[in-house]
C-alpha cells in the first residue's frame, strides 16, 4: 500500500471514530478495553494522533512524552478533531525522504512508517468505538486488513516485547484468503514470523482478512468466521498474551 491510500483511510477511521463516540456517548462502555469509557478512548487517540504529529512534524528522532490530555466532554469533539486534522496536514507536508524515530522493524521509510501505523490504530480503536455504540461495524478493506496483520505479526511480535511464547516449540499459522500464510514459530524466545507456509502447524487459524484482523487484535471471537484447527489452546494463548504495550520514555500506551 503506498502513503496516499493510508492517508486516506487515516482520514475516514478518525472521522468514524468520532461519529461512533458521538452516538454512544462520553459514559458509555467499550466492551472490548475493560475499564475504558467513550471518553477515555477518545482521549486515548486523541493523544496518540498529536504525540505521532509532532514526532513527524519536528523530525524528532527519539520518542517524546505524549501530551497530557484533561478534556471537557463539550470540548472533545473539536479537541479530537483538530489533532487529528493536524496528524494528517503532518504527513502529507513531511517530505518523502523524512528522518525520524520508529519503532517497528521493516517499514520503508520513517514517514510510511507513520502513515501506516496510524491508521491501523485509529482502525481499532474506531472498531472499539463503534462496538460501544452498538453491533454493527464499518467494513475494513481486505488489502488493508491484511496489511495490519502483517504489521502486527511481523512488526509488533517479533520485538523483544513480544508476550507471545511458548514452553517448547510450536507453530501456529495465520492464513488470510487470498494472501500468503504467516508461519509463527513460538519458543520461549519472541516469536519467528516467515511467509512460508509448507511446515506442519500444531494450530491453523483462517479466515478472511477483515475478520483476522479484528479476531488477531482481540476486537472480535473466532467464532464462525475465523476457523482454528489443531491445538485450539495456541489461539487462546495468542489471545491471552497479545496485547500490545509500550513505556518509558513515552507514558504506558496498552492496546487491550
Amino acid at each position: 500500500m503506498d502513503i496516499d491510500r493510508y492517508l486516506e483511510i487515516l482520514r475516514e477511521e478518525g472521522e468514524l471514530l468520532l461519529a461512533a463516540a458521538l452516538r454512544a456517548g462520553w459514559d458509555a462502555e467499550v466492551p472490548t478495553c475493560p475499564g475504558w469509557r467513550v471518553r477515555d478512548l477518545v482521549t486515548h487517540q486523541g493523544t496518540v494522533h498529536r504525540w505521532a504529529g509532532r514526532i513527524v512534524s519536528e523530525g524528532r528522532t527519539r520518542d517524546v512524552p505524549a501530551p497530557e490530555a484533561d478534556v471537557p466532554d463539550e470540548l472533545l469533539p473539536d479537541w479530537f478533531a483538530r489533532g487529528h486534522r493536524r496528524l494528517l496536514a503532518a504527513l502529507r507536508e513531511a517530505p518523502a525522504d523524512l528522518e525520524c524515530w520508529t519503532f517497528l522493524r521493516g517499514a520503508r521509510s520513517p514517514l510510511l512508517f507513520w502513515a501506516r501505523r496510524q491508521a491501523h490504530e485509529t482502525a481499532v480503536h474506531r472498531v472499539d468505538a463503534e462496538l460501544a455504540s452498538g453491533p454493527d461495524l464499518s467494513p475494513v478493506d481486505p488489502l488493508f486488513a491484511a496489511d495490519g496483520v502483517d504489521e502486527l505479526l511481523v512488526g509488533f511480535h517479533t520485538r523483544p516485547t513480544s508476550r507471545v511464547r511458548s514452553a517448547r516449540p510450536r507453530v501456529l499459522r495465520v492464513t488470510a484468503r487470498g494472501f500468503a500464510p504467516w508461519t509463527l514459530r513460538l519458543s520461549p524466545e519472541p516469536p519467528v514470523v516467515s511467509r512460508e507456509g509448507d511446515e506442519t502447524a500444531d494450530c491453523a487459524v483462517t479466515g478472511e482478512a477483515a475478520d483476522l484482523y479484528l479476531a488477531l487484535w482481540n476486537r472480535r471471537p473466532y467464532g464462525e468466521r475465523v476457523s482454528v484447527e489443531g491445538d485450539a489452546g495456541l489461539a487462546r494463548l495468542w489471545h491471552a498474551d497479545s496485547a500490545v504495550r509500550w513505556s518509558d520514555p513515552a507514558p504506558e500506551h496498552v492496546d487491550p
